[in-house]
């Protein structure tokens, strides 16, 4: 199931996403909640009427760095051999064909696009083995970097989470297999990061492991996996779409804050 949350001429809402996206999709709407078995108020919308918003909107977005070995070489260095995790603050999500807004006092705003996993249920010390029993699904992120700010303040909160750093969409697969899919990244549709989510040093399971063992997990919960090399800057005017093969394309375009 595809899940989504939209805008209509009725509102916000939560809505499944039924038919082909790019040929007559509807978007069905959920009653309340998407977690456990969604309830349908009968209710739907051609996709074309509504607006595609951020599917969720988590109490924390949980990211990993250096998961791929060719992202941690370009950084300059190898990849830890624990999971290095940080937050972003929900405040730093948007949707899908939001602007990401370049903060006037940084000189490089870098795209980092990356799968993301959403958390379908509280939890806390999931065994890796049992991490599929609390996901509810995948989407698409941009982990959208101050790569200047990160470099001089040595650690990387302010760099990671201005408004808008954190693009989510344009939906949530709760039937993907993220052993194995391509991700790719284009800038102004020029690919810039092509690379497979099979070259992650962690697994899904082994990240959700690593991250409940230090916080409960809360539903809508959003864990970004790492992203691979070929990270760059990005300008006012220019367009960066994410791409993970079996969920969709992420779609945002850079303008001035």
């Amino acid at each position: 199931m595809r899940l989504a949350r939209i805008a209509s001429s009725d509102g916000v809402a939560f809505a499944a996403i039924e038919g082909d996206p790019d040929d007559g999709a509807r978007a069905r709407e959920i009653s309340e909640h998407p977690f456990g078995t969604p309830e349908f108020t009968g209710r739907s919308w051609a996709l074309d009427d509504v607006r595609l918003l951020a599917p969720i909107l988590a109490s924390k977005v949980i990211c990993i760095g250096k998961n791929y070995a060719a992202h941690a070489a370009e950084m300059g260095g190898e990849a830890p051999k624990d999971p290095v995790i940080f937050i972003k603050p929900n405040t730093s999500i948007v949707g899908p064909l939001a602007p990401i807004k370049l903060p006037r006092n940084s000189q490089q705003v870098d795209y980092e696009g990356e799968l993301a996993v959403v958390i379908g249920q509280p939890c806390r010390d999931v065994a890796a083995a049992r991490a599929k029993d609390v996901i509810l699904g995948y989407t698409v992120a941009n982990d959208v970097t101050a790569r200047d700010q990160q470099a001089h303040d040595g650690q990387w909160t302010r760099a990671k989470s201005y408004d808008s750093f954190c693009p989510l969409g344009p939906w949530i697969e709760t039937d993907f297999d993220p052993s194995d899919a391509r991700i790719y990244t284009e800038l102004d549709g020029e690919i810039k990061q092509d690379s497979r989510t099979s070259l992650m040093i962690h697994s899904i399971g082994d990240i959700v492991e690593w991250i409940s063992s230090v916080m409960t997990l809360l539903p809508g919960d959003v864990i970004l996996t790492g992203t691979p090399e070929g990270v760059g800057p990005i300008r006012a005017g220019q367009q960066v779409a994410v791409t993970v093969e079996g969920i969709g394309t992420l779609t945002s375009l850079a303008e001035d804050r």
